[in-house]
């Protein structure tokens, strides 16, 4: 299958980051997704029907051309331009990596028109590189409930994909710069702390493997890394978090660094748990979501599917 073959596709999900004290570790794809249809074209076009992306670059500078020309250059490979048609259920500046995601797609590009033939360790290292973190990037990238670790340029990384659980989205209308959200946590963690922080981080995952619900939303609370600095900052937190408690919800955590709010409920409860907050939160966009497992795939477009 080569950019000759006529139309193709690329399918990325969103992803939320750090289910409360999994900082820049931990990350989870969501049934949300960045499309891209892709064909040969004389000049590098892109173009939205979204009414949020509609006011993107139209040509190369666009973000995820910049990504698919700058993958593609350390490879010495000069891509053929596309035209490609962007559409995106996922909120931008709101906590579902959308950013992550676009990375994943203009590394995908890169791979497929410049047959780059690249495994996902090397996606995931070129994702990572940019990103800072493998937390999104790797979720996008891999499906399912990943775990990584970034040290020393080189990156380690696990998709859990046996977990499964719903989660409710509760998505305000405003928007959250994550540099904003970074620049209130602090520069540096005392040793007791760090150890504190860590050992939450640890039992979540344990708790996430044994399906031992109660406790890992129990850890999502115990958060030392970023939520407590980052509450200040997202007025709603706590009522929703009440209120979604109150409805079944076994945690509720920031999607990455907000403003969004992840509320996880087991299966079949997330119907339900949604219906409520919408109720409750008629000013805020309320989804369910479900994991998705497959991670960022490539189609010719006669075969497109997000299943």
């Amino acid at each position: 299958m080569t950019l000759n073959d006529g139309k193709f596709s690329i399918i990325v999900p969103a992803s939320s980051a750090n289910l409360g004290p999994g900082f820049d570790s931990m990350g989870v794809a969501l049934s949300l997704y960045l499309q891209l249809e892709v064909e040969k074209s004389e000049k590098w076009e892109c173009f939205s029907t979204s009414e949020e992306l509609k006011d993107l670059p139209g040509d190369e500078q666009h973000f995820i051309c910049q990504i698919a020309l700058q993958t593609a250059a350390k490879y010495g490979v000069d891509l053929h331009p596309c035209k490609i048609k962007v559409e995106s259920d996922i909120p931008l500046a709101r906590g579902l990596g959308s950013s992550a995601s676009a990375i994943i797609a203009g590394i995908e590009l890169a791979d497929y028109v410049g047959k780059l033939g690249l495994t996902k360790e090397e996606k995931l290292l070129l994702a990572t590189d940019i990103e800072g973190h493998p937390d999104n990037v790797g979720a996008s990238l891999y499906g399912g409930l990943v775990i990584g670790s970034y040290q020393n340029g080189e990156v380690d990384i696990l998709s859990l994909t046996e977990i499964s659980f719903e989660m409710v989205a509760v998505i305000p209308k405003e928007s959250l710069l994550t540099k904003d959200s970074r620049g209130v946590l602090p520069s540096t963690f005392s040793y007791p702390d760090a150890i504190q922080a860590s050992s939450t981080a640890n039992l979540l995952v344990a708790a996430m493997l044994t399906k031992n619900w109660e406790l890992a939303g129990k850890m999502m609370e115990q958060d030392l890394f970023h939520q407590p600095y980052r509450k200040p900052l997202i007025p709603f937190y706590k009522d929703v978090e009440t209120l979604a408690k109150s409805e079944g919800a076994f945690g509720v955590a920031l999607s990455g660094a907000g403003p969004t709010l992840l509320c996880f409920s087991e299966n079949g409860k997330g119907e339900s748990l949604e219906k409520t907050l919408q109720t409750a939160l008629p000013h805020m966009s309320v989804r369910r979501l479900d994991i998705d497992y497959s991670g960022s795939r490539v189609y010719k477009l006669e075969n497109v599917n997000r299943s």
